[in-house]
């Protein structure tokens, strides 16, 4: 089994020329909140054939609220209603067996139904449906609400503004660790094994945020049976436009060790 090296997780940044994008997708107004995670307890939450990646040693659980906009196959043109809508999702950072690092999901909540449907049904991922609205007011600031349909859920609130300025994450660095991923890892609906899905576009520009207090109820909706430890990242980024490539091709798993 191989970890990611340096070389490793900065060529993912590059566009796959030798591939034709099939969606293409804007993400919007994002907040990105991380948490530090025993690597052992986030291991056991994982499916043969992925591993916990590490930035010193650390392990880490995201909540990622932002907007959806233009989702779209790459040859149809979006429409407005069915192709803008809110996500937040929560994730952890993984690598395969051959050191490819990429995100493994352990929920997608998304305020349009169809979405939801599509997500699970075409995509194996795991999509909920759920009640949110976004407002800004006139200083920027974003009023983000979300809470999931059909379950023992509060109200969730993120209060947080889009950068007016900000700059790339370096080699190296957290930023770049948590920020510049461009592999999805999802299950197999039907039968075992790994499904996995390319993603490209430009490097988040983002802004840090000093705020310390932050909503994690999305945590407990997924019954994690251990607690996120303290908190380590925040920022907020600005617009990127995606290209999704060859969405959901099947991987080989190994079994674990």
């Amino acid at each position: 089994m191989n970890t990611p090296s340096l070389d490793q997780r900065e060529s993912m940044r590059v566009r796959p020329n030798n591939l034709s994008p099939v969606m293409r997708q804007s993400w919007d107004n994002l907040l990105f909140i991380h948490w530090e995670v025993d690597v052992q307890d986030l291991q056991k939450t994982l499916p043969s054939g992925l591993y916990v990646d590490t930035f010193e040693g650390k392990g880490y659980l995201g909540l990622v609220p932002f907007f959806m906009r233009k989702i779209r196959p790459n040859w149809f043109p979006s429409v407005p209603y069915i192709s803008n809508f809110l996500e937040c999702n929560v994730r952890t950072y993984v690598h395969d067996e051959e050191g490819n690092p990429g995100v493994w999901f352990y929920s997608l909540d998304t305020n349009r139904w169809l979405a939801y449907k599509i997500g699970r049904i075409a995509f194996s991922l795991p999509y909920y449906w759920a009640k949110m609205k976004a407002e800004k007011n006139n200083t920027e600031e974003i009023s983000y609400n979300l809470k999931r349909r059909f379950c023992d859920a509060q109200n969730v609130e993120f209060k947080y503004s889009r950068p007016s300025s900000g700059r790339e994450a370096e080699r190296g660095t957290l930023d770049f660790f948590l920020l510049e991923r461009y592999l999805l890892f999802a299950s197999r609906k039907f039968g075992d094994g790994l499904l996995s899905c390319r993603v490209h576009h430009q490097p988040y520009v983002f802004s840090k945020s000093t705020k310390k207090d932050w909503p994690s109820d999305p945590f407990q909706w997924n019954e994690f049976g251990f607690e996120a430890g303290e908190l380590a990242h925040v920022c907020t980024a600005n617009r990127v436009d995606v290209e999704i490539y060859n969405c959901l091709l099947y991987t080989s798993p190994s079994p674990r060790d």
